[in-house]
């Protein structure tokens, strides 16, 4: 595995410890329990509960593994200038293209890292078409960015 900084915010470096310390400290207290119990009930040849228990064991120390690694190369987002755009920047901009009806012009979201990216949680990953339109451009500023089904334009109402 190559090397690569993870960009995370403070809280989404605080949710991924959380979510370590969970697997670590119960999940695999968890998981342990189950193939004891499985193992208890004889024949591991053909005991479907050991293989799914096996099963839930791989999946849960490759899960602690992934934190592990994007905790390890972990680079905090710093908030950028009020005046340009730059990950770790609240951005608001409004949409000049066609609108279907009920569609709002203007949407707000932060620019984070990869990790983070949730965009019903109003996160867009830097790595996003969007997002590396808006980098570093100012408020007032219209951005074109190549969508999947064609160009798009945004005008920077704010960013924060």
């Amino acid at each position: 595995m190559s090397v690569k900084e993870v960009l995370l915010t403070k809280e989404g470096l605080e949710e991924l410890k959380e979510r370590l310390n969970y697997l670590v400290v119960i999940k695999r207290k968890e998981v342990a329990e189950h193939l004891q119990h499985a193992r208890s009930l004889g024949d591991l040849s053909e005991n479907a509960e050991y293989d799914a228990a096996k099963l839930e064991q791989t999946q849960v120390e490759a899960e602690i593994n992934e934190l592990e690694e994007k905790i390890k190369y972990a680079v905090i987002i710093e908030k950028g200038a009020k005046n340009k755009v730059s990950i770790g920047s609240t951005v608001e901009v409004e949409f000049l293209g066609e609108l279907d009806e009920g569609e709002d012009a203007r949407m707000t979201f932060r620019i984070v890292g990869e990790t983070e990216a949730d965009f019903s949680k109003g996160f867009i990953s830097n790595e996003s078409p969007l997002a590396k339109a808006l980098l570093g451009r100012k408020e007032k500023e219209t951005v074109i960015v190549n969508a999947p089904h064609g160009e798009e334009s945004y005008k920077i109402i704010s960013i924060k």
